[in-house]
C-alpha cells in the first residue's frame, strides 16, 4: 500500500539523518559519550513529535466515536418523534464514514420535524381563521409534539371540508341577503336590529357565518317573505273590495283606469 511505502521512506529518512549526525559528529572529533548524549536527544526529539501526532490522530478517532454515540442518540429521539423505525447504519463501514452517514441522516431527520413542525403551524393559522368565521372548535391536535404523516393528512382534509363548508355558508349568506334587502326595499322595512344590521351591511365578510346566524338569517327571511304575503293579501282584499264598490258606484270604466294606476 502507498501508505506502507511513505512509512519506509520516512524509517530512510530517519536513518540517513542519523548516519550524517554521526559523520558530522566523527568529523568534528566529539567524544562517543557526548554522541550518546546527542543521540539520546534527537531520539527523544523524534519520540516527543510522533507521540504528539499519535495523541492527536488519537483524540481525532475518540472525538468522531463520541459524535457517533451522540448521532445515535439523537436518531433514536428522532424516529421517536418522527414515528419512524430505527436507523440502522452500515456496520461494515470506517469510523470516519459511519460517522459522516450518521452526521447526514441527522440532518435529514431534523429538516423533516422542521417541515412537519412548520406544515403544523400553517394548518392550525388556517384553522384558526375558519373557526372564527364559522364559530367551530379547533381540530384537535398536540401542537408541542411532532405530527405523523397521517395526522398532517387528516389535518388537511378538515381543512378542506371546513373551507367548502364556509363557501357554501357564504353563498347562502350572500343569496339570502340580497332577497333580505330587496325584500325590506319593498316592504318599507328600515333594519332595526343588530342582526338586521349586521346582514345588510356592506361588508360581507365580518358577517359571521355560524349555524345559528345561518339559521337566524333563514328565519329573518321567512318572516319578511310572511310580511310581504301578508300584505299582498291585505291588497288583494281591498282590491277586490274597491271593484264591488265601482260596481254599486256603477263608477265609469275611464275613472276606474285612472284610479288603478295607483
Amino acid at each position: 500500500a502507498l501508505s506502507e511505502v511513505l512509512a519506509a521512506e520516512a524509517v530512510s529518512c530517519l536513518n540517513r539523518a542519523m548516519a550524517a549526525l554521526r559523520d558530522i559528529w566523527e568529523e568534528i572529533g566529539i567524544p562517543e559519550e557526548l554522541r550518546l548524549e546527542r543521540t539520546e536527544a534527537v531520539k527523544k526529539h523524534i519520540k516527543s513529535l510522533l507521540d504528539m501526532m499519535v495523541s492527536e490522530e488519537e483524540s481525532l478517532k475518540e472525538r468522531l466515536l463520541k459524535s457517533i454515540a451522540l448521532c445515535r442518540k439523537e436518531l433514536d429521539t428522532l424516529c421517536r418523534e418522527l414515528q419512524l423505525d430505527p436507523f440502522e447504519a452500515e456496520e461494515q463501514s470506517t469510523i470516519l464514514q459511519m460517522e459522516k452517514d450518521l452526521r447526514a441522516r441527522v440532518e435529514v431527520m431534523l429538516k423533516q420535524k422542521r417541515d412537519r413542525k412548520q406544515e403544523l403551524k400553517t394548518l392550525q393559522e388556517r384553522d384558526r381563521d375558519l373557526c372564527d368565521i364559522l364559530c367551530t372548535t379547533p381540530f384537535c391536535i398536540d401542537s408541542n409534539a411532532v405530527p405523523s404523516l397521517e395526522d398532517l393528512d387528516r389535518y388537511r382534509r378538515h381543512l378542506a371540508s371546513l373551507t367548502a363548508e364556509k363557501e357554501q355558508r357564504r353563498e347562502q349568506f350572500v343569496s339570502s341577503k340580497r332577497q333580505i334587502i330587496l325584500l325590506m326595499e319593498e316592504l318599507d322595512h328600515t333594519p332595526d336590529t343588530s342582526f338586521e344590521q349586521d346582514v345588510v351591511c356592506e361588508d360581507e365578510e365580518a358577517f359571521c357565518l355560524s349555524e345559528d346566524n345561518i339559521a337566524a338569517l333563514q328565519n329573518l327571511l321567512q318572516q319578511l317573505e310572511a310580511r310581504r304575503s301578508l300584505n299582498e293579501a291585505v291588497c288583494t282584499e281591498l282590491r277586490s273590495r274597491i271593484v264591488a264598490l265601482w260596481e254599486r258606484l256603477q263608477v265609469p270604466v275611464e275613472e276606474r283606469e285612472s284610479s288603478a294606476v295607483h
